[in-house]
């Protein structure tokens, strides 16, 4: 089967790609630190000082404030990364999904065990 270099887009979705990665590197880069349980402190302690010891720009500390995984994404967020942000709100990738699709997460979940079939 032949490869091909060119991506079809798919409606409301946002490729990650490397022009992402590159725009979300410092986005990226701090919820990675929210490995550190200090590091996740420091962030509920001053939210805004943190996003700005990484350099957010005003797309990604917008994104960051209104807590949607949309605009973060949209901002340059990888999910994975993302997952580690959410987590300070005690939130899972179930509920990332659910944001992602416009569902409740016990709408998403059960949309998940009805593909399994």
């Amino acid at each position: 089967m032949p490869r091909t270099t060119a991506r079809q887009p798919v409606p409301g979705t946002t490729i990650f790609d490397g022009e992402q990665a590159r725009k979300g590197y410092a986005l990226n880069k701090m919820c990675y630190s929210f490995n550190d349980a200090a590091n996740r402190r420091a962030f509920v302690a001053d939210e805004d000082g943190y996003c700005a010891k990484y350099g957010l720009n005003a797309q990604q500390r917008e994104a960051i404030r209104s807590r949607n995984v949309l605009q973060l994404i949209e901002a340059g967020g990888n999910a994975y990364y993302l997952a580690k942000f959410a987590g300070i709100f005690g939130l899972d990738m179930q509920d990332i999904g659910a944001q992602q699709t416009g569902l409740t997460k016990d709408q998403f979940k059960a949309k998940l065990l009805a593909a399994r079939g």
